[in-house]
């Protein structure tokens, strides 16, 4: 039997890769016989450099950049030089918005203190240094001096520990070259995630994700005021996604970004409908399944490719809060909550490894033949 592992991560305790590994681990020890074919998954959050860079081969960049309390925190950009229809290739530089704003660079216990004020200021240094590293002037010697110019920046969105609708990204790209601000001519700005909703409003940016972000009612009402004060972001605020990693995608789509499925581009990037077609069994999952699961996020998308060749998936994820009919209409014919089966949260969370591995152990005596 011929088994597809593909989650995502496991929310601040497995990345996806980690993740893809126990599953198959558990599976293997069930199931010896069956071959196990693992594509990790992201849908624009973390693990979305990681995946990439396994998929593509490209060559990943260190930069320093400002984390969102302020510190200096070291990320990454992906640069990758593809071959264009006219032979020309293109230069894109995939850049994690997490690994400069994630909500796991900021402290469980100052959450509640810094949501108002966590910045995105590091993101915009990310998208300055991706965009500098073909220039002559170099000042990151992680950066080859003399490479091509990026053509294209893909900004992967999600997991944010902020909600300042952008703007210290808009800061730092305004600021960065002594003043000068960043020259985005010529450079395609794409936006990835699967967040579809607007800046503002009860589906909103602040309302939606600022209490997961530590944010007070009090505090979420300032956030949605600050949000609806910025004028550069009020004649996108509407369009689908401005709301995604607190009003990052707003910010975005002012500068001119178009918006793309994360899920559906790292679907195609990681070849998952190649392997999908080589199926008999799908095993998804992330660190919680719930309603978000089901719009549009990474575990609709595997489980829609699954539907569409007729191949059963099935979904292992930290926890499960989703019913039996809304993850049936989703594509999903069974979920199994690794929290339960080895018999609390706390032990799901603090051997995550372990816990996932017996847990997929029993899944795949569910379902291989």
């Amino acid at each position: 039997m011929r088994v597809l592992i593909a989650p995502d991560c496991f929310g601040g305790t497995l990345t996806a890769r980690e993740a893809a590994d126990a599953i198959a681990t558990g599976w293997h020890e069930a199931k010896p016989d069956d071959v196990v074919v693992q594509r990790p998954l992201a849908d624009g959050g973390p693990g979305f450099v990681d995946v990439l860079h396994a998929a593509t081969g490209g060559d990943i960049r260190y930069v320093t950049v400002t984390g969102p309390l302020g510190e200096p925190v070291e990320a990454r950009w992906l640069s990758v030089h593809t071959d264009g229809p006219d032979a020309t290739g293109r230069h894109v530089a995939y850049i994690e918005s997490a690994e400069a704003c994630g909500l796991h660079l900021i402290p469980k216990e100052l959450r509640p203190q810094v949501c108002e004020t966590a910045t995105t200021r590091g993101v915009g240094e990310l998208i300055a240094a991706a965009v500098a590293s073909g220039t002559d002037a170099d000042d990151n010697d992680v950066i080859p001096a003399g490479a091509s110019r990026v053509d294209v920046v893909i900004v992967g969105l999600g997991g944010s520990g902020t909600t300042d609708g952008g703007a210290g990204m808009l800061a730092a790209l305004a600021e960065a070259d002594d003043g000068a601000g960043v020259d985005l001519t010529g450079v395609s700005l794409v936006a990835a995630s699967d967040v579809e909703n607007p800046l503002l409003g009860p589906h909103g940016a602040a309302r939606t994700f600022g209490p997961q972000k530590g944010a007070s009612p009090e505090a979420v009402e300032r956030l949605e005021a600050k949000l609806a004060a910025m004028d550069v972001l009020e004649p996108v605020s509407d369009i689908s996604g401005a709301g995604a990693a607190g009003g990052l995608g707003a910010a975005l789509l002012s500068l001119g970004a178009t918006v793309t499925s994360g899920a559906g581009l790292v679907r195609e990037l990681t070849g998952l409908d190649a392997a999908l077609d080589d199926a008999d069994v799908v095993v998804t999952g992330e660190g919680s399944f719930d309603w978000q699961s089901l719009r549009g996020k990474l575990i609709t998308a595997v489980a829609g490719g699954a539907a569409e060749r007729g191949i059963p998936c099935v979904a292992v994820a930290g926890q499960v809060s989703v019913g039996r009919r809304e993850m049936g209409a989703a594509g999903v014919q069974e979920a199994y909550s690794v929290s339960e089966h080895v018999g609390s949260v706390q032990k799901a969370m603090e051997e995550a490894r372990d816990s996932l591995v017996t847990t997929a152990s029993h899944v795949a005596n569910q379902w291989s033949r």
